[in-house]
């Protein structure tokens, strides 16, 4: 019993040996990621062109006779209204020309009056022995020679009436004017070139080229749903602003340009006084002549596609890819192809399909193949993934 017991104290007094294995950290378990379910939302369906802003009436002013320009009554850069005189050339030749017209015409009305007299008398004349119908003849011929030359004579009033109208220069449209090509004291007639030039201001027109395989795609699309009425025109401006008003299509180029293999539309979208304006302001309308702008092409009806948060959207060499949980929670990698993508949201259309489980929370610790701990992310934060 005493050697058992000495046994016995000398084993618990002695160390004991632990494999390196079994010293080791018990397993952390499968990493915790958050996820969502795909599903499909609605969107405004978008395609986005680099657009021109033109004016839809532009009208170059010239001189339709020749004359010294007296005035120039119009403000360079300024709004003008159809029929507002912009400019005024020499009159006394123009009109002197119509008061000579006037006076023929009186004097050839007076020569007719008499010659219809001499006409009655030498007809009355005929009645006696000492009447020739051959006087009766020359008197009648007379008359109807100083009625055509009336005729003459009025058409030649009214030539020389519409000259001197020439001379006062209105505008034939609304519009904005631009500055004055001639000064005042310079004779310009038909011949001397454009004196200014008109672009009207309300609505305008955007034109766009888009390439001919997106534009099939869009007469494809849109054709079955109602074709120009199923789009519409919103506009980004050279500032990065939205424009306020929404346009629509009314034009689509029936070739394709040789050169750019594309195929230019057109759109129509208003173009109101900015708010506040007074009518003296030099810049009244957002939109201007010649001006670049982005142009967005919406569908009217908003379609249903399969959406994600953008941030649960990785890319490679390959392209974009998402992870989703598979089967026993184990990750996988889907290639997938977006469609139209916004800053929040990224539409998927091929690659990936409703009900699957998204992986946007913990990304940057799954890898292809490994298992892990899934638990689904309220909507209000799957914006973005971690």
């Amino acid at each position: 019993m005493v050697a058992l017991a000495a046994l016995l104290g000398s084993t618990a007094m002695s160390p004991v040996l632990v494999s390196p294995a079994a010293a080791q950290m018990p397993n952390a378990g499968p990493p915790a990621v958050g996820f969502i379910v795909a599903s499909k939302m609605p969107i405004t369906q978008t395609q986005q062109f680099i657009g021109r802003v033109e004016a839809i009436n532009r009208v170059n002013i010239v001189a339709r006779v020749t004359a010294q320009l007296e005035e120039t009554p119009f403000t360079e850069g300024r709004e003008v209204k159809k029929g507002e005189v912009l400019f005024r050339l020499e009159q006394p030749p123009y009109q002197a020309a119509v008061d000579v017209n006037k006076a023929l015409i009186a004097q050839y009305e007076a020569q007719l009056r008499n010659a219809k007299l001499t006409t009655e008398r030498a007809q009355a004349l005929l009645k006696t022995p000492a009447g020739q119908q051959s006087t009766v003849d020359t008197a009648i011929a007379s008359q109807q020679a100083l009625e055509a030359q009336i005729l003459g004579a009025n058409a030649q009033l009214r030539t020389s009436q519409i000259n001197l109208d020439y001379t006062t220069i209105t505008s034939p449209i609304d519009g904005k004017i631009g500055r004055y090509a001639v000064t005042t004291g310079n004779i310009v007639g038909p011949t001397s070139g454009t004196l200014a030039t008109i672009v009207s201001q309300d609505p305008m027109y955007v034109t766009f080229p888009v390439p001919s395989p997106q534009f099939l795609e869009m007469s494809k699309y849109y054709g079955s749903r109602g074709g120009f009425a199923a789009v519409r025109i919103k506009l980004k401006l050279p500032d990065g602003s939205t424009y306020e008003q929404d346009g629509k299509l009314n034009y689509v180029d029936p070739s394709i340009a040789n050169g750019t293999d594309t195929v230019t539309l057109r759109g129509e979208i208003a173009n109101p006084t900015v708010s506040g304006a007074t009518p003296g302001e030099i810049n009244r309308r957002p939109l201007i002549d010649g001006e670049f702008v982005t142009v967005l092409l919406e569908g009217v009806e908003p379609i249903q596609v399969l959406g994600i948060p953008r941030g649960a959207v990785l890319t490679d060499q390959q392209g974009s890819y998402v992870y989703v949980i598979g089967q026993d929670n184990a990750v996988e990698q889907r290639r997938v192809q977006l469609g139209q993508t916004t800053p929040a949201t990224a539409m998927v259309s091929a690659g990936l399909n409703e009900g699957e489980k998204v992986i946007v929370d913990g990304i940057q610790k799954v890898r292809p193949g490994i298992k892990v701990a899934p638990s689904p992310i309220p909507a209000s934060n799957n914006g973005a993934a971690k």
